[in-house]
């Protein structure tokens, strides 16, 4: 039997069939982002329970993605290796522990250690779900239904996370946004253990520990050096040595990696430039996206005055717009080439936060939705691309390390946007999260940097992605 087949460890777990697998992979997509996107809501009500800072608040944020983001390539090579059954089992009972931390925690530190907890189990269980989901559905048509319903969860918890999150935090205080996915972390579980089989493909795969570590020094060190900078001071001696290890980390990283057997990064894929330039657009279009997301909820409810509910409400059409253009964004690409779709993605991500330069104390709701809207509608036309063209610009056999490297580059400019754009924020508003004299002109120079981001996005993605061939008549 082929290595990559699937391996049953009891007949009863056939009785179910792939639908049930495909459900139990799509609730951990939807945990996973649901973790993700409740959290913005309820910062202002964390830094006064516990009265943290700035600088703490980005660390609740970039806990998560700071592991997740390190450890998501070594999370489908140990499934691979191990078992992906397995793998996926031991994730969301991380996730389940993280979030009870999370729920518990009575410090700013324990619920730090709990996020970076539940990233570490979204970094097992994400990509090991999609390639059960793949194993599942051998047959090409069947599998792409089914790789669509996967992937619409992400849009289904961008939606859904604003209304539930605030509805929680006003009912149920902050705590409450952690032990929401624990129900359905334990019905994941459950199904995972009883309805899929077990499978692995060990042929070719090692892990490699000495890129991991490098990776997650290099990245580690600047989050901190960065995100600490405003407080400790930029020319702090710790300061200097963190911004100077993530350096040398990831210059030795290069060098380590380059022409390695199994490496964590194969570098010869950026030789092709639309693989390269996608994933710059991917890490750009995060980078002042989850900014964006952990700044504005601050916004509208330190400045405005608004509940965590009302905040919630605020963000949908934002995500409404995110899922009904990402379902068009096909047909965009088909008649008019993934540069196009990705340039005016992009800009009009960048168009939107410049609009929401502009806003201040008494700014009309209607405009800070317009300017939202924008941002969802460029999102959505600029998702589904960069995946295609990161996975097209590979030899298919490489095609599941190109779509990793492009979640990976998602997370990477994820943590860099809450560390850089939240940096930015906290040098003009002081590190208290508070409606302060500084607070907008702080939001307005991170929303200016996010605008930049996501501008030269669209750039490198007018210089780097070929346009549409011609069509033959």
């Amino acid at each position: 039997m082929h290595a990559n087949a699937l391996v049953a460890t009891s007949r009863s777990r056939w009785d179910y069939g792939p639908a049930v697998v495909l459900l139990t992979t799509s609730l951990g997509v939807l945990i996973a982002q649901l973790d993700s996107s409740v959290v913005n809501l309820a910062a202002k009500h964390i830094g006064a329970d516990l009265d943290l800072g700035v600088s703490a608040l980005q660390w609740v944020i970039d806990g998560y993605n700071l592991v997740y983001a390190s450890l998501l390539l070594t999370g489908g090579t140990l499934a691979d290796l191990y078992g992906r059954r397995r793998m996926f089992a031991l994730g969301i009972g991380l996730l389940i522990a993280g979030s009870i931390v999370c729920g518990v925690a009575p410090n700013g530190a324990t619920l730090i250690a709990g996020r970076a907890l539940t990233g570490l189990g979204a970094a097992l269980e994400l990509p090991t779900s999609l390639a059960i989901l793949t194993v599942a559905y051998p047959d090409k048509k069947e599998r792409a239904g089914a790789l669509g319903i996967w992937a619409s969860c992400n849009g289904l918890a961008f939606v859904i996370g604003p209304t539930v999150g605030g509805v929680l935090v006003d009912a149920g205080g902050w705590r409450s946004i952690f032990l929401l996915v624990v129900p359905l972390c334990l019905l994941a579980l459950a199904l995972a253990i009883r309805a899929v089989p077990e499978s692995r493909d060990p042929k070719g795969r090692a892990l490699d520990l000495p890129g991991q570590a490098l990776a997650v020094l290099a990245l580690a060190s600047l989050a901190f050096g960065v995100i600490e900078g405003p407080h400790w001071g930029w020319t702090s001696p710790i300061i200097l040595a963190c911004l100077g290890a993530s350096i040398i980390a990831a210059f030795v990283f290069v060098r380590v990696e380059a022409g390695k057997s199994g490496a964590l990064v194969p570098l010869d894929l950026f030789a092709q430039r639309p693989f390269s330039g996608s994933l710059a657009v991917a890490g750009l279009m995060t980078f002042g996206m989850y900014a964006m997301l952990f700044l504005t909820p601050l916004y509208l409810q330190a400045v405005r005055g608004d509940t965590a509910f009302t905040a919630g409400i605020a963000l949908l059409p934002m995500s409404i717009a995110f899922v009904i253009v990402s379902q068009g964004s096909g047909w965009v690409v088909d008649r008019y080439g993934s540069r196009f779709a990705m340039t005016a993605g992009m800009s009009l991500m960048g168009g939107g936060l410049l609009m929401l330069v502009g806003i201040g104390a008494t700014t009309s709701l209607a405009y800070v939705e317009a300017a939202l809207l924008v941002i969802g509608v460029g999102l959505g036309l600029n998702t589904g691309p960069v995946v295609g063209v990161a996975v097209g610009s590979v030899p298919p056999a490489r095609s599941g390390t190109a779509s990793g490297l492009v979640n990976t580059a998602r997370m990477i400019g994820a943590t860099l946007g809450i560390a850089v754009l939240g940096a930015l924020f906290a040098a003009f508003a002081g590190q208290a999260a508070q409606n302060g004299p500084g607070f907008l002109p702080g939001l307005r120079a991170a929303y200016l940097g996010g605008a930049v981001g996501e501008l030269l996005g669209a750039a490198i993605a007018f210089v780097c992605i070929p346009p549409r061939s011609p069509k033959k008549k």
